[in-house]
């Protein structure tokens, strides 16, 4: 006979290995007509987004180690902070530099957190996730997403609620990397993505340094950047973020990729997307190279906690809300 655990008798063949979930944590599965998708625990992650069996987002396994923030949902804030430091309500803070080759922090801390299952039902999951006491973000949030797929595609809600006594910084984004449909590796990818096309109606390009640090803007017009209209992403490397959105009468804003099959997928934001982030991934190791090309709305583009650009402050008891669709077009 085994060990005894809260008086019931283990199998003598029992080992630690055989209770070991995947890596990241208890996969949730929907699914709504053509769509189909699996959601991570660790992280929320998207980690399989299919219309009709084929891959719109980029997948990954549930072992796998999570390159390029894939699927990922980026919060309390995206993309980078310089130094990975900011002042904010009189007070000084100092967050982990998690890409140190740049000194920065990046991408926020939640997608490294197991969140907790709230809901699931064939067609939704909700997770939720305590943002925990830390030294460089003491806010007291707790933050909601919840995914949902319908005839109209996926639909991704995201709640921050300020359960502190004074207020919050706050910005989100979510990182999907929109599959380019083809078969290739490494660096063979840019040659495919140089036959994919995307369209956003942003009439401004955020300047950079070496650091991709945010120095300044500067209009479209003229550049590789106008995507106003579909265009190629033949002019790569990109990894920019594009503002001054225009938003239709009833606050959305919509970005289409076009990949070369002709497949399209909409990427739509409400009123509090303010910016779209593409990045190609041109150059990357092979290894960690997505089939495909992230197509990323935020709320607010880089360095936002210390310029305070597009930054949202959630007052003592009050709550941020974003929702993101994608749409397959055709």
């Amino acid at each position: 006979m085994g060990t005894r655990l809260n008086n019931e008798a283990i199998n003598d063949d029992w080992s630690p290995m055989s209770a070991l979930p995947p890596r990241t944590g208890q996969q949730f599965s929907i699914s709504h007509g053509d769509y189909t998708a699996v959601i991570a625990q660790l992280g929320a992650t998207l980690r399989v987004f299919r219309y009709q069996g084929d891959d719109v987002t980029v997948s990954t396994g549930p072992d796998d180690v999570v390159t390029c923030c894939v699927g990922r949902v980026l919060v309390p804030f995206p993309n980078r902070l310089e130094h990975g430091s900011y002042d904010f309500d009189g007070a000084h803070y100092q967050l982990p530099v998690n890409e140190p080759e740049r000194d920065n922090a990046i991408h926020g801390f939640g997608m490294n957190y197991y969140w907790q299952l709230e809901r699931l039902a064939e067609d939704s999951v909700t997770l939720s996730w305590r943002v925990p006491l830390t030294e460089g973000y003491p806010f007291s949030l707790q933050v909601f997403i919840t995914y949902t797929l319908s005839d109209s595609g996926m639909r991704i809600d995201c709640d921050a609620v300020n359960n502190g006594d004074g207020p919050a910084p706050w910005a989100m984004a979510v990182h999907p990397w929109f599959s380019n449909g083809e078969d290739a590796y490494g660096d063979a990818i840019d040659a495919v993505t140089a036959r994919c096309s995307i369209e956003i109606p942003a009439n401004t390009h955020v300047l950079t340094n070496g650091n991709l640090i945010p120095t300044g803007t500067e209009a479209v017009d003229g550049t590789k950047f106008d995507f106003r209209t579909p265009t190629l992403l033949d002019q790569q490397p990109y990894d920019d973020a594009l503002t001054d959105l225009d938003h239709d009468a009833d606050g959305t804003v919509t970005a289409v990729f076009t990949r070369p099959d002709g497949r399209r997928v909409a990427i739509i934001g409400d009123e509090s997307i303010t910016s779209f982030q593409v990045c190609t991934a041109s150059g990357f190791p092979e290894a960690i190279h997505p089939a495909g090309v992230a197509v990323e709305p935020q709320t607010a583009y880089a360095n936002t906690f210390r310029t305070g650009i597009d930054l949202i402050e959630i007052a003592p008891g009050g709550t941020a809300h974003t929702t993101i669709r994608y749409q397959v077009l055709q």
